[in-house]
């Protein structure tokens, strides 16, 4: 089975961006960011959150760009995330 993806935004517009701007909102510091991903949407703030998680048989995955890699979405990766790393 063959994967597609794709997405169309601004060149300025992606997740990272939205989240510096709470970061900013919420006066915290971007070393406190945990962000967990599992496509390619994901890569930049997966690289520049303080922990970056990603899904385990993930695109990102096999980049290595996380700090983490934690079970995939069947397997409760998300939860177990969150529990160890929160």
């Amino acid at each position: 089975v063959e994967y597609f993806y794709t997405e169309v935004t601004n060149k300025n517009a992606n997740k990272w961006e939205a989240i510096k701007f709470l970061i900013n909102k919420l006066g915290i510091k971007e070393e406190e960011v945990i962000c967990i991903g599992d496509n390619m949407n994901d890569l930049i703030m997966v690289e520049r959150a303080g922990m970056g998680i990603v899904m385990k048989n993930s695109a990102l995955e096999k980049l290595n760009v996380a700090n983490y890699v934690t079970e995939d979405n069947n397997s409760d990766g998300v939860g177990n995330a969150i529990y160890k790393h929160v």
